[in-house]
């Protein structure tokens, strides 16, 4: 069993590894071109190796943290990637069977996150603020993918502004499992609460920026199915 462990683990590290220095690329460079696509997609392999090895640590060695981190990656990546093939809602296209799988584990996941953090909050645990926190932008995603599949669009480039937030916040997962794992070496003691948020706080703004500059909004007389 230890040996598992082992390989999962490692698996884990470098795929977490490779997923922050491509994602680190990528965020700083030109977009939209081959070395970005070229890039993006090893990002994208490399992160959801990295959360699907979190099911399996966190499996073999109960972590709850692990979890939903891995729940987060999966479905940010996953979904991230499929609204490259998603541009034609609006025209009567239809999500694939896998789109909904994604959006409904990742309703039930929300929920969960947000009940367990309450439940811990109220015994004083200040981490249920983490799952609180978490489980609430994951339904906030999962509320523009019903709007989105159900030809609700708000953007006409909605499935660019789709893929921008949610590779960014598979970056946010990266950057966020670095500094959890790493804060043990910090030579100044900092609540562990901090490095959990800190990346959300720091790139969800410029999320925000980033899609608002992109945004192409919807017009009255655009016909969208």
């Amino acid at each position: 069993m230890d040996l598992l462990f082992n390989i999962i683990l490692t698996l884990h590290i470098t795929g977490g590894a490779v997923g922050l220095i491509t994602g680190t690329i990528n965020l700083v460079r030109i977009k939209g071109d081959k070395p970005h696509r070229l890039i993006g997609k090893i990002f994208t392999y490399a992160m959801l190796a990295t959360g699907f090895t979190a099911f399996g640590l966190s499996i073999l060695h109960p972590n709850y943290f692990l979890f939903m981190v891995g729940v987060l990656t999966v479905y940010l990546m996953a979904t991230g990637n499929r609204y490259i093939y998603l541009k034609m809602l609006a025209t009567g296209q239809q999500p694939k069977i896998l789109d909904w799988i994604l959006t409904i584990g990742m309703l039930l996941a929300g929920v969960l996150f947000i009940g367990f953090g309450t439940r811990i909050l109220l015994a004083q645990n200040t981490f249920g603020i983490v799952f609180i926190v978490f489980g609430a932008l994951g339904l906030l995603f999962v509320k523009a993918d019903f709007d989105n599949y159900k030809g609700k669009l708000k953007e006409r480039n909605y499935w660019l502004l789709s893929h921008i937030q949610r590779m960014t916040g598979g970056y946010i997962a990266a950057i966020t499992a670095f500094l959890v794992v790493n804060a043990k070496y910090s030579p100044i003691e900092i609540p562990l609460i901090i490095y959990w948020l800190l990346p959300t706080v720091i790139l969800t703004p410029l999320i925000v920026k980033w899609s608002r500059e992109r945004r192409v909004s919807v017009k009255r007389n655009d016909i969208v199915a």
